[in-house]
């Protein structure tokens, strides 16, 4: 990257979205002639750098402020005067906004506060005007002989300070600056009315004197380079939605902006024939400079969708881009002017015009999905966006806060499938993660609430309703049913990863890791900032496969990455267990309870409830389990324990010191004496326990032998007895 300062200039055109409602193929062959014609030949003969083409307006970059305003009057007075020989309804005009600082760049890409500055003047300027902060300004002082009118102080979007603005006003001082070095006495920038003929004739002699410095002296174009993506590049059209930039003057409307961008997320992901990004990726952008290269090639698509909004009152602009990031070229592009409320209608005539520019095919069936579970009311789904953006926040205090916002939601429309689904997902986690305080309920009450909300989404359907039951319906043990909701929900929603996850759980739970981490791996390579409840996923599938060496790398990079991520220190330390690694599972747990006292972290496994359960036998929880038992336990002291618990605790934990000092395997021999005496046990499940422990511990339990032989012919407790002998002897 390269850090530098330049003139940054913004210009855009006016009413361009009602003149192109007037005559759309007359405003585009404008919007086309004046773009080739006048605006490149003259970027090029004052060395500037177009950075990007949006749609109706662009950016270019300039050497010095000079080379940025002289262009910038030429252009106002060529467009002004090609206008004269136009019919008024094939006429545009444009306003420019200037601004000199310090920027960045960043392959073929400018980024920094000068050019937001720049942005947020093109739109204070007036049409047909330009208007250029106070810095340019005072560097053209007795270079340019200008008239400038002062706007003082002027408070731009986003910006913390004031910034001192100022008009150039383009009378008879302007035009004797608006010359080209070809013809001084015969500029069409000069004259009034010139005939088209010798107009054109001076722009191409412009365009050709200017091409061999464009050859020698321009940067090359950077594109996205599919080698250098990080993931391989699907084999369908593959598209990123960035964050929507809000451009209106209230903070307060970025939740507008957020709605509009997930709305197009949501509804592209419907399509079978695209590749989509899922929202957690690219609102990483949100609020920084995006490089459209770097963003392809972080994530793996060949599109970009990049875009703007500004709300006021009851009016709204929406610009939107689509970049062919591995070429540099537009795609589609398009600008909307015009009643907030007419929004819905505007955002599936972009999903219909993407998918027409990337020639996809829309089917009946998906237009149906993307219709499915939606509001019509603009306050409903602000309300509703709120509540996803606390959702995803992932914490007991943010998921209150969006089940209220939630039912505003419904308030509003009692038909929004999608809030109905949203509030059965937030009713699970206050039962599933225990997250039910804020709630002011039981765990069973907001398990029998998520259920009831989960009933309302059969009259409102939606594909977020799938992935909600295939959860709920896994959290009550309904393991087929959560396995048959989730195959609907991918087929709903191809590009949506949670159905994926959702399909992994099920699969995991169910005796299927291996399945489970394939799912994983298609979810994660739709949402490549995933969070951390994939790895969650990711590290469990491998744990029950008995991987643990992989489990505890997942987990442990994972948390390296994220140490807020605390949950995932409970399954490390389990994990830790499972190798034998004692110390480090009690660091982990240390992390897991960073501010608990030693008896406080033993007693923090009674309450543990993992969120997921496994529905043949009890085999993996119960190494959950006794893995943080034992991870609990202070180093130094943990067979001594555990060897007291089998005489003195209470069936449980008798049961369970077992279980654990079977963990230790050939490390625990020292213990074989206290469990040859617990085969006497009064409970038989503690004598199955010991015989399971004695089976582990191996060879060093050979003592046990006389006693297991004893109770080899028993009912249930033979066969375990019959085991531990094979592994004791090692037949």
């Amino acid at each position: 990257m390269n850090r530098h300062l330049a003139a940054i200039l913004f210009y855009d055109v006016v009413g361009y979205s009602q003149a192109i409602g007037v005559d759309e193929a007359a405003t585009l062959g404008t919007l086309k002639a004046n773009y080739t014609t006048v605006i490149q030949p003259l970027a090029l003969h004052h060395q500037g750098r177009i950075v990007k083409e949006m749609g109706d307006g662009g950016f270019v970059e300039f050497a010095s402020s000079m080379d940025a305003v002289r262009f910038a009057i030429c252009m106002q007075i060529a467009i002004a005067n090609s206008n004269l020989d136009r019919p008024e309804i094939q006429s545009l005009t444009y306003r420019i906004g200037i601004n000199i600082g310090d920027v960045v760049a960043d392959g073929n890409d400018v980024f920094g506060d000068g050019v937001i500055i720049a942005s947020r003047l093109e739109g204070v300027a007036k049409a047909g005007g330009i208007c250029v902060h106070q810095i340019v300004r005072d560097q053209l002082r007795g270079k340019l002989d200008l008239t400038f009118q002062d706007l003082g102080e002027v408070k731009l979007k986003n910006i913390d300070l004031p910034v001192r603005a100022h008009y150039i006003l383009l009378d008879e001082k302007a035009k004797t600056v608006a010359v080209t070095p070809f013809e001084n006495t015969l500029s069409p920038l000069r004259t009034s009315r010139m005939p088209r003929i010798m107009a054109a004739i001076v722009l191409t002699v412009l365009t050709l004197g200017s091409a061999l410095w464009w050859h020698n002296s321009a940067p090359p174009v950077v594109v996205a380079a599919v080698e250098r993506m990080t993931y391989p590049l699907p084999d369908k059209p593959s598209i990123a939605v960035l964050p929507f930039m809000n451009m209106s003057d209230e903070r307060s409307q970025e939740h507008f902006a957020d709605g509009l961008t997930e709305d197009l997320i949501t509804d592209l992901s419907r399509i079978s024939g695209l590749f989509v990004v899922a929202r957690n990726s690219t609102f990483v952008y949100k609020n920084q400079s995006v490089n459209i290269v770097r963003v392809a090639e972080d994530l793996g698509v060949r599109f970009v969708l990049e875009g703007s909004v500004r709300r006021a009152g009851d009016q709204v602009r929406v610009n939107a881009q689509l970049i062919d990031a591995t070429t540099g070229g537009h795609v589609w592009a398009e600008r909307y002017d015009g009643p907030v409320a007419d929004i819905f209608a505007i955002q599936d005539q972009f999903i219909r015009k993407i998918a027409k520019a990337l020639a996809v095919e829309l089917t009946i069936e998906e237009l149906e999905e993307i219709a499915l579970g939606k509001t019509e009311d603009l306050t409903a789904r602000e309300e509703f966006q709120k509540g996803w953006e606390n959702y995803l926040n992932y914490s007991a205090e943010h998921n209150a806060l969006a089940i209220d916002q939630f039912k505003e939601a419904l308030g509003l429309d009692p038909n929004y499938g999608r809030a109905y689904a949203a509030l059965g997902l937030a009713y699970l986690r206050g039962c599933k993660l225990r997250w039910n305080g804020p709630l002011g309920i039981s765990v069973g009450v907001a398990n029998t609430t998520a259920l009831n909300y989960l009933s309302e989404t059969k009259k409102h359907p939606s594909s977020l309703a799938n992935v909600a039951a295939s959860r709920i319906n896994l959290y009550n043990n309904l393991y087929d049913v959560a396995q048959r909701e989730a195959v609907r929900a991918v087929a709903k929603d191809p590009n949506d990863p949670e159905g994926y996850v959702a399909m992994a759980w099920a699969m995991i739970t169910t005796g299927q890791p291996d399945a489970g981490l394939e799912l994983m791996d298609r979810a994660t390579r739709l949402n490549p900032s995933y969070p951390s409840y994939y790895v969650l996923a990711i590290g469990m599938a491998h744990f029950s496969m008995g991987d643990f060496d992989s489990a505890a790398t997942v987990f442990a990079d994972a948390l390296e990455r994220d140490p807020d991520a605390t949950e995932l220190a409970a399954v490390l330390a389990v994990t830790y267990v499972q190798l034998g690694r004692l110390d480090d599972a009690h660091a982990a747990l240390r992390k897991w309870k960073p501010e608990a006292s030693q008896s406080e972290l033993q007693a923090a496994p009674y309450r543990y409830h993992f969120p997921y359960n496994w529905s043949q036998g009890s085999e993996i929880e119960n190494k959950i389990i006794d893995g943080l038992h034992l991870a609990a336990l202070p180093p130094g002291d943990r067979l001594t324990d555990l060897t007291e618990k089998l005489r003195i605790a209470t069936k449980t934990d008798r049961i369970r010191a077992a279980r654990m000092l079977g963990l230790f395997g050939s490390q625990a021999a020292d213990a074989v004496p206290a469990l040859i005496e617990a085969l006497d046990d009064d409970v038989k499940a503690v004598r199955i326990a010991v015989a399971i422990a004695l089976g582990d511990i191996g060879p060093p339990a050979k003592a046990a032998l006389p006693a297991l032989a004893a109770i080899s012919e028993e009912p249930l407790i033979g066969r375990r007895a019959q085991k531990a002998i094979l592994k004791i002897t090692g037949e």
